[in-house]
């Protein structure tokens, strides 16, 4: 709940060296990933797994969300801008003709880094990346890789939030009263709710809650702490969608809800039949 009205207005960049800058928003990504590494060596010295399949995986993930997120942006919310830009759909570039790179061998364009990512994309391409990564390591099932690798998802989707806080992206809807934060760089007098914050402070919640049910056991049931995640995860987003402005994507053609929450749907149905699924299964 908001208690009063702040006014929000920092630099989104650490510091900058000519056209390239180091982002908040960039670090976030940074914490999350190390953060994330450490957790799950945590859990491979526990179940005492090897610790040479752990940096492969550190590495796949890194490129499958980075990449999923990526084209999640560019298909499922940008497409009217760039199928004009291809250029810029896997360079972390902007056209903007008062600007250049390199000192000015390459006029036209700014260095903005990767902003345009988005979680459904980063989910889907998760999947795939740790599919191939089982293929090639064969140490543990897929769904036990995933059952773990959860809970520094859960934690690592926070820090991505308040990176989006940060650069006052993603922000939710005016709140209509004096209770809000003021976005101030985005030239804003008015309060809007920090959508950002709501769902960061949901996802670190639930990873309590999947780091307490791994605590207690349920980590031998197959697929449980995954279903719960994609249940639990979606249903947050779906709800703080209410209060987020619209990000565009096609919800002009189905208009009963937005397109984060058409998105959600799906994942929130596949967590609920994997939940069911795992009462009859464990790991073997």
């Amino acid at each position: 709940m908001i208690l009063l009205k702040f006014n929000w207005a920092p630099s989104s960049t650490l510091f900058e060296i000519g056209s390239f800058g180091i982002h908040i928003y960039s670090l976030m990504f940074i914490v999350a990933f190390v953060l994330g590494l450490r957790i799950y060596k945590k859990i491979f010295i526990k179940e005492k797994v090897d610790l040479k399949y752990l940096e492969p995986i550190f590495i796949y993930m890194v490129i499958s969300t980075l990449l999923g997120a990526r084209l999640g942006d560019v298909f499922f919310y940008s497409w009217d801008y760039y199928q004009n830009h291809w250029v810029e759909i896997l360079l972390p570039i902007r056209e903007n003709p008062s600007k250049e790179l390199f000192f000015g061998f390459i006029p036209g364009y700014e260095f903005i880094g990767f902003r345009g990512l988005a979680s459904h994309g980063a989910t889907i391409g998760v999947l795939i990346g740790l599919y191939l990564y089982q293929r090639k390591y064969k140490f543990k099932p897929l769904i036990w890789i995933l059952d773990r690798l959860v809970i520094p998802i859960s934690i690592g989707a926070a820090f991505v939030r308040i990176g989006n806080f940060f650069n006052s992206e993603i922000v939710g809807k005016y709140t209509n009263t004096n209770l809000g934060v003021v976005f101030q760089n985005r030239g804003e007098v008015l309060p809007r709710h920090p959508a950002q914050l709501y769902e960061a402070f949901g996802y670190i919640i639930l990873f309590f809650a999947i780091k307490k049910f791994y605590d207690n056991g349920f980590g031998e049931r197959k697929g449980f702490l995954l279903g719960f995640f994609f249940t639990s995860l979606f249903t947050i987003r779906f709800v703080v969608e209410y209060v987020k402005e619209s990000q565009g994507g096609f919800e002009e053609i189905l208009p009963m809800f937005t397109t984060g929450q058409w998105l959600s749907i799906p994942f929130i149905l596949v967590g609920i039949f994997i939940m069911f699924y795992s009462k009859k299964s464990k790991i073997s």
